[in-house]
């Protein structure tokens, strides 16, 4: 069954392989990936692996993509696999007709070509006709193993030369015409050469088949660089440059780097950054960012420091605002002014660019600079424009929890750049110096009680179990550790662990009928000013933001050297079991650890409205 190679990256890609093989086995969350117990063979500590596009079994060996493993786990042949999953994507198979049979050998047939004009480029380059070339690609700091690792060449100075080159092997203009190499014969008009004089870049899918060619002049010539035309095998609005190198290095973990063009792709490369991609000639694309979250959840953008490069930011996030999802986001990067990543690293080393990667702003940083551009100045109708344009842009977000929090991030930066602009001086006197504001008011300070607020944690932090008693799975060994005040807060812990010791469903309606009958008046204290709690006691607060806080409040009972007796037990108990609760323990300790080193405890808001 000869099926066309878009039809079945098509499936692929509509295909999640999580979701999919999630029915065979229970997959938990392991980094970027997801690991499981192997469906192929009986094995008791995990070490199957899932990733975006593949899985890989450490201990039997078991490899593929979503066909493959329909075809292990069932028994399928290739073409039942295809058509059960075309069915649940929603997707018809082409029928097997001589015209697909025909142009699959018409597909294999220009591959064959632009392989061939890949290694006549590449020739070419070491001929004396191509010195010039060789010598450009060396004096931007190439090495040997660089130009050949990329497949770099030489066009050839006359119109013709590639013809005359291929000829031998049975390869003719009309062919060439159709890989995108020669403009096709017209109005009596031979066939020419749409490449020479330019170095060569081969440009390849993902799976490292050329598709097509890019070419760069050397001299004040224009257009500077040449793409190949659209073919049945190349779309510039769906490869990227550098795409099937970058795919290998993100499944070592590499960060995935979008750059503007050819050389600095390849400049990143040879410095050791094997993520970076470029689109072709082209504003990034839908189809390209899906490509990009195929290989990592948040590929970074990098841009030039200068107006354009703003322009370029802008259009980005723009388009990527409806497509992101709390799996897929993106980071930015601005280049300093006058700079690109290989004068960059040309003149301060690989590790600087590095540096630039580690401060990368989030999309949420960038969408509110882009927003706020349009809505300049303090006076109340801009600002106003300025805060619905924000909650328009959140609005975009097709997840309604993370436009929520979207919402909120963006609202929170226009209000505080609205109490930086009060705390601003009013005005200059004559002289032109500054007039000092009136004098603060010396208004008494209430003192703190550290009881009330060790008993107000700990309602906070037993509100968000009470209602989200899921959490129990995770966190009832350390829920029973903490040294929590006597009384009602000790009194529902108590209720709350044996509710989860009696196998009740963890559920939240029917736990606070419990606890209303248990222990009605500290139920009543804990359900007291709903708006003073943190919003992960809201009942529809999102796992990731429960989980985050309830260990948050954990941390401050805790304290930093509790939190490192804790780690230690949680990685006896990880190593001696290799539980799943155990190691999310471990993490969440070895997080709380980092952050109150970082001094972000301290920084945390202990509450805030539920909303």
């Amino acid at each position: 069954m000869s099926l066309p190679p878009n039809f079945l990256d098509e499936l692929r890609l509509r295909t999640p392989l999580p979701a999919l093989i999630g029915r065979s086995t229970k997959l938990t969350r392991a980094g970027r990936q997801w690991k499981g117990c192997c469906p192929f063979h009986g094995e008791k500590s995990p070490s199957f692996y899932v990733y975006d596009d593949h899985y890989h079994c450490f201990g039997c060996g078991a490899h593929g993509d979503a066909i493959a493993f329909v075809m292990q786990s069932q028994g399928a042949t290739f073409p039942e696999a295809v058509e059960r999953l075309a069915a649940e994507a929603g997707m018809e198979v082409p029928k097997a007709t001589p015209q697909h049979a025909r142009r699959e050998a018409k597909r294999r047939d220009l591959n064959a070509v632009l392989d061939a004009a890949a290694e006549a480029f590449q020739r070419r380059l070491r001929l004396p006709e191509g010195r010039a070339g060789l010598d450009y690609l060396l004096r931007r700091g190439l090495s040997e193993s660089t130009i050949r690792k990329f497949g770099l060449g030489w066009s050839g100075g006359g119109r013709g030369a590639l013809a005359a080159d291929l000829k031998p092997a049975g390869i003719d203009a009309g062919q060439l015409a159709e890989a995108g190499l020669m403009r096709a014969a017209e109005n009596g008009q031979p066939a020419v050469d749409l490449f020479f004089n330019r170095v060569m870049f081969p440009i390849r899918d993902r799976r490292g088949r050329i598709v097509s060619f890019g070419g760069r002049i050397l001299g004040d010539g224009q257009p500077k660089y040449v793409n190949g035309p659209e073919t049945e095998l190349f779309s510039k609005r769906r490869n990227l440059y550098g795409i099937d190198l970058a795919r290998d290095a993100a499944f070592k973990g590499a960060p995935v780097v979008v750059v503007e063009g050819y050389m600095d792709v390849i400049a990143l490369h040879q410095a050791g950054l094997e993520g970076a991609v470029a689109p072709l000639g082209t504003a990034l694309t839908e189809e390209q960012l899906a490509e990009l979250w195929r290989l990592t959840p948040q590929p970074i953008l990098c841009f030039d420091g200068d107006a354009a490069g703003a322009r370029a930011a802008a259009r980005a996030a723009e388009l990527a605002l409806p497509l992101i999802s709390t799996e897929r986001s993106l980071g930015f990067v601005t280049l300093p002014a006058g700079e690109d990543p290989d004068t960059l690293i040309g003149k301060s080393g690989p590790q600087a660019f590095r540096s630039l990667l580690d401060a990368a702003r989030p999309l949420s940083g960038v969408l509110y600079d882009m927003v706020a551009a349009h809505h300049p100045g303090g006076a109340p109708e801009a600002r106003a424009a300025l805060r619905h344009a924000l909650e328009e842009a959140a609005g975009k977000i097709p997840d309604k929890f993370l436009a929520g929090e979207y919402r909120r991030a963006l609202l929170d930066r226009f209000f505080a750049s609205g109490r930086r602009s009060a705390l601003a001086p009013r005005g200059v006197d004559r002289g032109g110096r500054s007039r000092p504001g009136p004098p603060a008011l010396a208004l008494p300070r209430p003192g703190i009680d550290p009881t009330q607020v060790r008993l107000e944690q700990a309602r906070c932090l037993l509100a968000i179990t009470a209602a989200h008693p899921w959490l129990l799975n995770e966190i009832e060994e350390v829920l029973g550790q903490i040294d929590l005040p006597d009384g009602m807060p000790h009194r529902l812990r108590t209720a709350l662990i044996a509710w989860h010791a009696a196998g009740m469903a963890l559920e939240a309606a029917p736990l606070a009928d419990h606890l209303l009958s248990v222990e009605p008046e500290a139920f009543a204290w804990l359900r007291r000013t709903p708006r003073m709690l943190p919003a992960a006691a809201g009942p529809e607060a999102l796992p990731k933001l429960v989980a985050e806080q309830w260990w948050y409040f954990f941390g401050r009972f805790r304290g930093e050297a509790a939190l490192l007796a804790e780690r230690q037990a949680a990685e006896r108990d990880f190593a001696a079991t290799g539980d799943a609760a155990a190691q999310t323990r471990l993490i969440r300790l070895n997080e709380l650890i980092a952050a109150q080193r970082r001094g972000e405890m301290e920084d945390e808001s202990t509450g805030g409205e539920v909303i």
